[in-house]
């Protein structure tokens, strides 16, 4: 691909990097904001500055956040003895679109994957299960997606955790087998999260 100018060139291998985008694509959206008022450009930089700075990681969850808490760690009107555990925060904000779920979160920061170099340590499952042995949490739901790294992940957890009184379950499987959360539909997955069933009971299926 030919540029007249390589501020352009420049500009669109950046944007580029960003998944799912390719150069064509890159290249429309940085044309379109040659197009824009200045201001508007403007406000595009600072609020991506502005992410990159100030963003926090919730200290109790892990979920992006402005503040130290995140507002449903934050909130009194949640369940804090069910904690749903999660890859990131697409999948945070998918089941809150059910309006299904009141419990908590805890986000891993992805899935144990050998292959992709991710193992147990580069996850946030050290501080899982500390929040299990301190007592507090009655029920885990794993609810990460039904993938050979998502079931690795699962089962890992459940044998660290498996010593403790907790109750232990995995959303129902109306998500198709290699299903990602954040594609389910809203009815779907609310259902799935409702009629969970204990994480042994799927081991045996």
């Amino acid at each position: 691909m030919d540029f007249s100018s390589k501020l352009l060139e420049n500009a669109v291998n950046e944007v580029s990097r960003l998944p799912g985008i390719g150069k064509r694509t890159a290249l429309r959206l940085v044309l379109h904001l040659l197009k824009q008022p200045t201001e508007n450009t403007k406000y595009l930089t600072e609020a991506l500055a502005s992410l990159r700075n100030d963003v926090k990681s919730c200290r109790k969850c892990h979920n992006i956040s402005d503040t130290i808490l995140c507002d449903i760690c934050a909130s009194s009107n949640r369940n804090a003895e069910i904690v749903c555990v999660v890859e990131d925060i697409r999948d945070v904000m998918a089941i809150e679109n059910t309006a299904q779920y009141r419990g908590l979160y805890h986000v891993l920061g992805g899935k144990i994957s050998p292959i992709e170099g991710v193992g147990p340590q580069n996850l946030q499952i050290e501080s899982l299960v500390e929040k299990v042995k301190e007592g507090e949490v009655k029920e885990l739901i794993f609810a990460l997606s039904s993938t050979m790294e998502g079931d690795t992940t699962n089962f890992y957890i459940y044998k660290q955790i498996e010593k403790y009184a907790i109750k232990t379950s995995t959303i129902a499987r109306g998500i198709s087998v290699g299903d990602e959360l954040e594609f389910a539909d809203e009815i779907t997955l609310g259902r799935s999260i409702v009629n969970r069933i204990p994480f042994a009971q799927s081991l045996k299926s």
